[in-house]
């Protein structure tokens, strides 16, 4: 795009010198300097923010580390907890009708969502210094007004700053694909860090390996909910990228629904499977599990019909237009290069 000009340029000839009128080029030792400054500024300050994301990464992983140091046949438990949410992700990059997702730019949201993901555990923690969540009220506040909208705005901010500027993030069903993938990472890191806490209080052998299946078969429950919130925030991050006039909106939309879907589970877990082992002949363990499989089961079902009709829709319109290819249109917010 060209260059904006003011109204003195515009309107002088060239050989009126402008500088610092209406132009401005490094010629002195202090403009060379501020170029310095701001070329470290722009490459040095995201590198240092990525550093101490990486810091605080690895102090908050430091428990399940020196649990797995300890006990290395943990860490396959570890690995089974994230099973389920990589089925369903995998489910979802199957799902995508349009060309497939390039494998690094799958790798890449999946590490930004591990390094961001602290960000969410520390507000989270200082939200929860003003928010008491042992009450019903407190509880309703602050898994609706904080944890659901934090921890899913962070998964789309994973995928905002890098896989959404690509050329391959070229149809609406992309965004989902991406959300996927940001809450297959959400959960991994999460997954992680709950076992490691739980089993930090075990003692080694028998009963760490027990205390491992335990909590592992719990979060692996649990893991698939962050994939289907970050998938439907996702599909409207990518209605955004093609709706540019409405992208806020969107976006916004996208990150309500799946916070107020994610604050609900969290909410509601607290209370209803126990709810449930009173009302019904079953015990406190079949409830809560139940409940979960049956809560994730709701909205999958919801995530399923919405990608559904973007494939149906997809397979019609390419059929009207003679079943040639459905060649993606370059957004304005995408470069003229990869």
């Amino acid at each position: 795009m060209a260059r904006r000009r003011d109204l003195i340029e515009r309107s002088a000839d060239d050989s009126r010198d402008l500088q610092e009128i209406s132009t401005w080029e490094p010629r002195t030792v202090l403009d060379r300097a501020a170029c310095k400054v701001y070329a470290g500024i722009s490459y040095g300050l995201p590198a240092i923010l990525l550093l101490a994301a990486m810091g605080i990464t690895a102090l908050i992983l430091l428990s399940p580390a020196i649990v797995v140091a300890e006990e290395p046949l943990v860490s396959v438990f570890f690995l089974l907890s994230v099973v389920p949410a990589a089925l369903l992700a995998a489910y979802i990059w199957f799902a995508d009708i349009t060309t497939k997702e390039p494998l690094s730019l799958l790798v890449a949201t999946y590490v930004l969502i591990i390094l961001l993901a602290p960000v969410a555990a520390i507000v989270n923690s200082a939200a929860g210094l003003f928010i008491s969540d042992a009450t019903i009220l407190g509880s309703f506040l602050f898994f609706f007004l904080v944890v659901g909208p934090v921890e899913e705005t962070i998964k789309m901010v994973a995928v905002r700053v890098y896989a959404y500027r690509s050329d391959s993030f070229d149809a609406v069903i992309d965004g989902a694909v991406y959300g996927a993938v940001a809450g297959l990472g959400f959960a991994s890191i999460e997954n992680a860090i709950y076992i490691g806490a739980y089993l930090t209080d075990l003692e080694a052998g028998t009963g760490l390996l027990v205390g491992a299946s335990e909590i592992a078969t719990t979060r692996a429950l649990a893991g698939p909910g962050h994939v289907i919130y970050s998938t439907i925030a996702g599909f409207y991050l990518g209605l955004a990228k093609f709706n540019p006039r409405n992208a806020g909106p969107l976006v916004v939309k996208g990150i309500l629904i799946a916070a107020v879907i994610h604050g609900t589970y969290n909410f509601s877990v607290q209370f209803v499977p126990g709810l449930g082992a009173a009302l019904l002949p079953i015990g406190p363990g079949v409830a809560f599990v139940g409940f979960i499989i049956v809560f994730n089961l709701v909205f999958g079902y919801y995530l399923y019909r919405k990608i559904d009709r973007y494939r149906r829709t997809y397979r019609e319109v390419r059929d009207d237009a003679g079943k040639r290819d459905l060649t993606p249109e370059r957004t304005e917010f995408e470069p003229t290069q990869r």
